[in-house]
Order: C-alpha cells, then structure tokens, then sequence
C-alpha cells in the first residue's frame, strides 16, 4: 500500500510537471504570435512617418532630413533678402547724399539747360527765406559750382544777390544724372516794409568755371508768391543738403 500510494503521488507530480509545461508552452507561442502583430503595426506605421505624416515618430533620418530641408531653404531664402536689403540700402544712401563724386577737374560745369531749378518757402511765418533745389535732369554727370546768381527783377538792371561765404562748402558739389543740390536764400527780414515788393518769378544763372555762364532760368515763386527786399536779400552756397541753421543769415 504504502509503495502504491508513493508511485501514485509520483505519478501525479509528473502528470501536473507535465501540464504546466504544455501550458508554458502555449504561453510562449501566444506571447509570439502577439510580438509579431506588434511588429507588423509599427512597419506599417513607420512608412507613414519616412513620409512625413508621423516626422515625430522617426527618430532618425526623417526628422533630420525635414529639418536640412527646411533650414536650408531658409538660409538661401534669407542670403537673397540680406542682399537685396543691401543693395536697396545704398541705393537710397546715394540718392540721399547727391550721389557725390570725387571732383577730378574733368566733370562739365552745370549749365541752366543742365538742371531745373525750383523754390520753396521755409517754414515760419512770415516767411522770410526760401530753398532752391537745383536738379540734374542733363542724364550725365555735372559741377554745381559756387552758388545761384539770383535776380529778383529785370534780368538786365537787377544785381546779383549777393553770397553768404560761410555757407561755403568744404568741396564743390558734383551731381550725378537725377542728384539734387539746395540753397537757402533770404528775401526778407521779416513783417511788413515799405521796401518789400510782391515777386511771383525771378532769374537764376549759374557759374562757369570762368564766370557767370550765358543765359538765365526763370524760376516761379512758391504758391502765393514772395515778398522780397533787395536791400537785406542774400544766397547760400549750393550744397547737397540743406544744412539747417549753419546757414543762418
């Protein structure tokens, strides 16, 4: 009795041993069968990602190949804009300054055919001075020399106004085809004269190297027309910009 009860619970262990592991081994081919569904979800998701659809799911090429994409449009994009904000850029500075040229004793005096002349009031009231710009429209480039010959009545008895020598520039005002040049001029000093007369144009020749230069332009006076007195009349230098208040006269 005693040995058929021992073969008996041998005999029992094994069978359990048995079923345990025939149990483990489904286990196992389960676990397999449910690695390989995974595998196969994640290769169907990984050519959505090389595409672009999931870039956050690549950890590798896609991500970086997206961004020196990106990063490498952007930077051409950028080196053109750079470029052109340059060259914008010193266009204006050149228009702004008169597109000064070195003067090399070889550029053509302006003549009055060479430029158009036109007048302004300055501000303040009454008005007691006004700005003439001078502009190259001969399509080449010019000498402006020393300042307007202005004449505030008949161009054959009328002096000159006379020139205010601090108002004088260090170099002489070379413009290139479009450049404008300006001078201050005053007319009046101010309220209301006896000696003041109405002007609604007035002459303006330039100089030569040697002199005045031959002939005159006439020049319309602002809206309104101007109040001049010959007596305390006076010009600025041409210069490329009106320098406000160092040619105060």
């Amino acid at each position: 009795m005693r040995t058929f009860r021992i073969r008996t619970t041998v005999l029992a262990a094994t069978t359990a041993a048995l079923a345990l592991a025939l149990t483990a081994c489904g286990g196992a081919d389960g676990a397999g069968t449910k690695d390989e569904g995974a595998a196969a979800s994640v290769s169907k998701v990984t050519p959505g990602a090389d595409s672009g659809t999931t870039g956050s799911g690549t950890s590798g090429g896609s991500g970086t190949s997206g961004s020196s994409g990106t990063s490498g449009s952007s930077g051409t994009s950028g080196g053109a804009g750079t470029s052109g904000g340059d060259a914008s850029a010193s266009a204006t500075s050149a228009a702004q300054t008169g597109a000064k040229k070195k003067n090399d004793g070889k550029t053509p005096a302006c003549t009055v055919d060479d430029v158009k002349i036109s007048a302004v009031k300055q501000d303040g009231v009454p008005t007691t001075h006004i700005t003439l710009t001078a502009t190259n429209v001969s399509g080449r480039s010019c000498t402006l020399l020393q300042y307007p010959l202005i004449a505030f009545g008949d161009i054959q008895t009328a002096k000159d106004v006379p020139s205010v020598a601090k108002s004088k520039p260090a170099t002489t005002v070379v413009l290139s085809a479009g450049a404008p040049a300006y001078a201050a001029v005053r007319i009046n000093e101010g309220g209301v004269d006896e000696e003041n007369r109405a002007v609604s144009s007035f002459h303006v020749n330039l100089f030569a190297a040697d002199g005045p230069a031959e002939g005159s332009e006439v020049v319309g006076a602002p809206a309104g027309g101007i109040a001049v007195d010959d007596a305390v009349a006076k010009t600025g230098y041409w210069t490329y910009e009106l320098r406000n208040g160092a040619d105060e006269f």
